[in-house]
C-alpha cells in the first residue's frame, strides 16, 4: 500500500465511521438499554437517547480509520503470498487484524458511551472521571477482550461475505460496482454477522456496565452467558438483536458505502 492509498483510507475509513456512529445513535442507546441487566425501563428507556454522544462522536473517527488502515494494508500484504482462491482467508485475516487495533480505540469510548446510555442521569463527563476514580485506566479497558472476541467473529462473517458479494455482483454485471451497490452488500453482510454474534455482544454490555468488583466485571464470557441464559434463556442471550440488526445493516450500508465512494474519489 503506497502512502495516497493510505491516507485515502485513512480518511475514509474515519469519515465513514462518524456518518454511521452519529447517525444511528438512538438505535445503540436502546440496544444498549435492552441489554443492561438492570432492563430497560431503569436504565432510561425512551429518556435521554442521545446520552453518551460525545464519546461516540470523538472516538468514531481514529476508532474506524485504524480499522481500515490495519485492514487495507493486511489486504496488500497478504494478497502477494496468499493464492487468489484462497482470497476470503485473506479477509479474515486482515479483518481479524482490523479489529484488534480498533478495539484499543474503541473499547474506552465504549465503556464511557454505554455507561451514559445505562444511566442518562449523568453525562459524558461525569462518567469518565467516576471510572478513572474508582477503577483507573484499567476501568477504561473494561470488556477489551470480551469486545475482541465479539468483533473477531463479527468481522470473519461481515468481511468476507462482503467482498465476495461485491465480486459475485461485479462479475454478473461485467464491471466494477458503483459505491450504492457495495453499500447494500455491505448492509445484507452486516445483517447476518450482528445475528450470529448477539450473545457475545449481550455479554460484552453486561460486563462493561458491571458494578467493579462483582463476578460479570471479571470479564468471564462463557460465565456471563450462563448467567444470561440460566435467568433469562434464550430471549436473554438475543437480547436487543432487532434493534441491532437493524442498526448494522443500516450502518453496513452506510459504513461501507461510505468508506467506498470517499476512497474511489480520493483515488480519482
Amino acid at each position: 500500500m503506497d502512502r495516497r492509498e493510505f491516507t485515502a483510507s485513512l480518511v475514509a475509513g474515519g469519515c465513514a465511521g462518524m456518518c454511521v456512529d452519529l447517525t444511528l445513535f438512538p438505535l445503540d442507546t436502546i440496544k444498549t438499554r435492552l441489554q443492561s441487566q438492570q432492563g430497560f425501563y431503569k436504565a432510561g428507556g425512551f429518556r435521554g437517547i442521545y446520552a453518551g454522544v460525545p464519546s461516540a462522536a470523538i472516538g468514531s473517527f481514529p476508532n474506524a480509520a485504524a480499522f481500515f488502515v490495519t485492514y487495507e494494508s493486511a489486504k496488500s500484504l497478504l494478497g502477494v503470498a496468499v493464492p487468489p482462491h484462497m482470497a476470503p482467508v485473506t479477509h479474515m485475516l486482515a479483518a481479524s487484524l482490523g479489529e484488534i487495533v480498533a478495539c484499543l480505540i474503541r473499547v474506552p469510548t465504549e465503556v464511557v458511551k454505554q455507561r451514559t446510555q445505562a444511566c442518562p442521569s449523568t453525562n459524558t463527563y461525569q462518567v469518565l472521571v467516576a471510572t478513572l476514580r474508582q477503577e483507573g485506566v484499567k476501568g477504561l479497558y473494561r470488556g477489551y477482550g470480551s469486545t475482541v472476541l465479539r468483533e473477531i467473529p463479527f468481522s470473519l462473517v461481515q468481511f468476507p461475505l462482503w467482498e465476495y458479494l461485491k465480486s459475485l455482483w461485479s462479475w454478473r454485471q461485467g464491471h466494477t460496482l458503483y459505491s450504492w451497490q457495495a453499500a447494500v452488500c455491505g448492509a445484507f453482510a452486516g445483517g447476518i454477522a450482528a445475528f450470529v454474534t448477539t450473545p457475545l455482544d449481550v455479554a460484552k454490555t453486561r460486563i462493561m456496565l458491571a458494578k467493579a468488583g462483582t463476578s460479570t466485571a471479571n470479564g468471564n464470557i462463557p460465565l456471563v452467558l450462563c448467567e444470561v441464559w440460566r435467568s433469562q434463556g434464550v430471549t436473554g442471550l438475543f437480547a436487543g438483536s432487532v434493534p441491532r440488526i437493524t442498526s448494522i445493516s443500516l450502518g453496513g450500508f452506510i459504513f461501507l458505502g461510505a468508506y467506498e465512494k470517499v476512497r474511489r474519489t480520493l483515488l480519482s
